[in-house]
């Protein structure tokens, strides 16, 4: 049976009024947890999200833990490339590491295609774990957006500079437009499954398209995203965009069919609302700031909450996800803050 859900940040999400503002935390799941820690111990991430009371456990425990308003599934963005053929390792201390980086036409059109029930079942199985039984929250879905996966895709792993993907994209156009079309495919089929598995919202992680100017933008991204937003509005659940280095990308998001802009640390709420951002703005307190003492944090979150509660439709984040120094103690405590101070 189906708990009862404290649904106030999908109300948030849609730009209703709620009694406090809402949060959750980017990489809340595990990371600093030392319950998190044990389990790494003995799985890797890859094994985690394969057993399904597992990932369920680590993506339930920061809402038991700190009393958050939302879960987000445990799983990373890489999850569905292997069942395109993408051979990828979740490396310690490195990241995604992929063994057959894209180099030519070739390689894109030699990229199959996802069958969540038949490749993925352990992720659907996790979300109706959690969305059916276990969670008083909603479970946010997510997936990482074209160009941040193309970018792992053809660097080959992290990259400080994304030079070999921007080469691609300036040198070959048709073999990059094939590898958008391709990418989008593969998000709309595994957000479908996932919504239809029982996500309630879903964040697509655009973390390093900042590294390309807005022009560029226009040209070899928004027509993906834009495809992308679209189809998944048959859904209606809230869609959420989120990036790293990307104010100057802000207004090219607004026009997107998205209800949600993540900000990161960088710009702030009354900034983004004097650029002309009209979309529910996420955000977005610079993580760092957690391992400083509660004073400082106190004040800056409290900045936060008196923008976005004088600003309207907000539901307070951190500005990237939570590193593995910060104390589980302290995301507690602030947690307990956002919606005290926030109360109406």
């Amino acid at each position: 049976m189906t708990k009862k859900m404290n649904d106030t940040i999908l109300k948030a999400y849609r730009g209703e009024q709620t009694d406090y503002t809402p949060a959750w935390f980017m990489r809340q799941a595990g990371r600093s947890q030392p319950e998190y820690r044990e389990i790494k111990k003995k799985y890797s991430l890859f094994e985690i999200t394969h057993q399904p009371e597992l990932s369920a456990y680590v993506t339930r425990l920061p809402v038991e833990n700190y009393g958050v308003d939302a879960a987000i599934l445990y799983k990373d963005i890489m999850t569905p490339l292997p069942a395109m053929g993408v051979d990828v390792d979740i490396k310690a201390g490195i990241g995604p590491v992929i063994e057959n980086p894209i180099r030519n036409i070739q390689d894109v059109e030699a990229l199959g295609k996802i069958n969540p029930k038949a490749d993925i079942p352990y992720i659907l199985d996790t979300i109706r774990l959690l969305t059916e039984e276990q969670l008083e929250v909603p479970l946010i879905g997510f997936s990482g957006a074209p160009f941040t996966l193309a970018s792992y895709m053809i660097e080959g792993g992290p990259s400080k500079n994304y030079h070999k993907t921007k080469q691609l994209m300036y040198r070959e156009p048709e073999t990059w437009f094939l590898l958008m079309d391709k990418l989008e495919e593969m998000i709309i089929t595994y957000v479908d499954a996932q919504v239809e598995a029982g996500a309630k919202a879903i964040q697509i992680f655009d973390s390093w398209v900042g590294s390309l100017n807005a022009p560029d933008y226009r040209i070899f991204i928004k027509p993906v995203m834009t495809r992308i937003f679209s189809e998944l509005r048959k859904h209606d659940v809230p869609l959420i965009l989120f990036g790293i280095g990307a104010r100057h990308l802000l207004l090219e998001w607004n026009d997107l069919p998205v209800d949600v802009i993540g900000l990161d640390w960088r710009t702030s709420i009354t900034e983004a609302r004097e650029m002309g951002v009209t979309k529910v703005l996420q955000g977005n307190l610079d993580p760092v700031i957690l391992l400083t003492e509660w004073e400082n944090i106190e004040k800056r979150a409290k900045g936060i909450l008196d923008e976005g509660m004088k600003q309207g439709k907000h539901v307070f984040n951190l500005g990237h996800g939570v590193t593995p120094e910060i104390q589980p103690e302290m995301l507690k405590k602030l947690t307990t803050l956002i919606h005290e101070y926030s109360k109406r």
